[in-house]
C-alpha cells in the first residue's frame, strides 16, 4: 500500500511546484536567472527549518546524516557533477518555462524520465533486468516526441522547447548520479547539501539583489521552495525503497495528468492536439515499460 502514495503525492506536487515557477516567472516578471539563486536559497532554508524541528522525531528521513564514505574522492566528485547537472537543468528548465507555455514543453518533459531509465540501464548493472522492450518502448517514445514536431516535412522546435530537451537530459543525468551517492546521506540531508551548493555557486555567478523582489514574490518563491522539498523527499524515499526506474516509472505515469490539469485551470493554457496525442503515446510507451518490469 506504500508505492500508490509515492505517484500521487509526488505527482501533485511536481505539477504545483512547476505551475508556481510559471506563475512567479511569467506573470511576477522576476528573471529565470534570480529565480533560480532566489528558489533555491529559500529551498535551503526550509530544509533546515525541517531538520531542526523534526530531525530527531524522523531521523531515518528528515535527520542530519552523512557517511563516513561520502567524503571519499569518487564520491565528492560524483557530488560535484550532480550539482553541476542539476544548475543546468534548472536554469534550461527556468528559461523555457518563463517563455513558453507549460503545455508546449510537457511532451518535452516526459523524455525525462525514458532518459533516466536508459542511463539506469547503461550504468546500473541491477537495472539492466529490464530488458530490451523497455529500451525500444523508450526509443519508440523519442521518435513520437520528434514526428510531434515536424512542421511540413521539416522539424521545428523553437529555442524553448530545445532548451526543455536538454533540461529533461540534465535533470536524468543529475537522479542517475544521486543514486550513486544517496546511500551516504539521509534524504533530506544530500537535498540541503545539493541545493545549497546551486545557490552558492549560481549567487557567485548572477550576484542578484535580494532586495529587488516585494513580499508578494518572496511569498510564492518560499511556498514553492517548501513545494519542492516534499517532492524530492517523496522523489529520494521512493528511490531507496523501490529503486530508481520503478519510482520514475510510476511519478512520470501520473505527473502529466496534473500538468495539464493544473495549467488549464490556474493558466488557462489548452494544449494543442500534437500535444495531447504524443503525450499519450510517451505516456503509453511509459506504462508499457512499466508492465514489462511486472509492476
Amino acid at each position: 500500500m506504500k508505492l500508490p502514495i509515492i505517484p500521487f503525492s509526488g505527482a501533485v506536487l511536481e505539477a504545483a511546484g512547476t505551475i508556481y515557477e510559471k506563475t512567479i516567472l511569467r506573470k511576477k516578471k522576476v528573471d529565470y536567472r534570480s529565480y533560480n539563486v532566489f528558489s533555491f536559497f529559500s529551498i535551503s532554508l526550509t530544509v533546515i527549518i525541517l531538520i531542526i524541528l523534526l530531525g530527531k522525531i524522523f531521523p531515518a528521513v528528515l535527520g542530519f546524516h552523512i557517511a563516513p564514505e561520502a567524503f571519499q574522492a569518487k564520491n565528492i566528485i560524483f557530488l560535484a557533477l550532480v550539482i553541476i547537472f542539476s544548475i543546468a537543468a534548472n536554469l534550461t528548465l527556468f528559461y523555457a518555462t518563463k517563455w513558453e507555455k507549460i503545455t508546449n514543453i510537457e511532451p518535452v518533459r516526459l523524455l525525462q524520465p525514458l532518459f533516466t531509465i536508459l542511463l539506469a540501464f547503461v550504468l546500473f548493472f541491477s537495472e539492466r533486468h529490464i530488458g530490451m522492450n523497455v529500451i525500444i518502448a523508450a526509443l519508440i517514445a523519442s521518435l513520437t516526441l520528434v514526428i510531434s514536431h515536424i512542421r511540413r516535412h521539416h522539424i521545428s522546435m523553437n529555442k524553448y522547447s530545445i532548451c526543455a530537451l536538454l533540461a529533461s537530459l540534465f535533470f536524468a543525468i543529475e537522479l542517475v548520479i544521486s543514486n550513486e551517492i544517496l546511500k551516504f546521506y539521509s534524504p533530506l540531508t544530500f537535498y540541503l547539501i545539493r541545493c545549497f551548493f546551486i545557490f552558492l555557486v549560481t549567487f557567485i555567478i548572477f550576484k542578484p539583489d535580494f532586495k529587488s523582489e516585494n513580499k508578494s514574490v518572496w511569498k510564492s518563491i518560499i511556498i514553492t521552495g517548501f513545494i519542492w522539498v516534499l517532492y524530492r523527499l517523496a522523489l529520494y524515499t521512493g528511490y531507496i525503497n523501490s529503486g530508481v526506474i520503478m519510482t520514475t516509472l510510476m511519478l512520470s505515469l501520473v505527473t502529466p495528468i496534473f500538468i495539464y490539469l493544473f495549467s488549464y485551470i490556474y493558466l488557462k493554457e489548452r494544449p494543442s492536439w500534437r500535444n495531447i496525442i504524443s503525450a499519450i503515446v510517451i505516456l503509453a510507451c511509459v506504462a508499457y515499460a512499466m508492465i514489462s518490469r511486472g509492476f
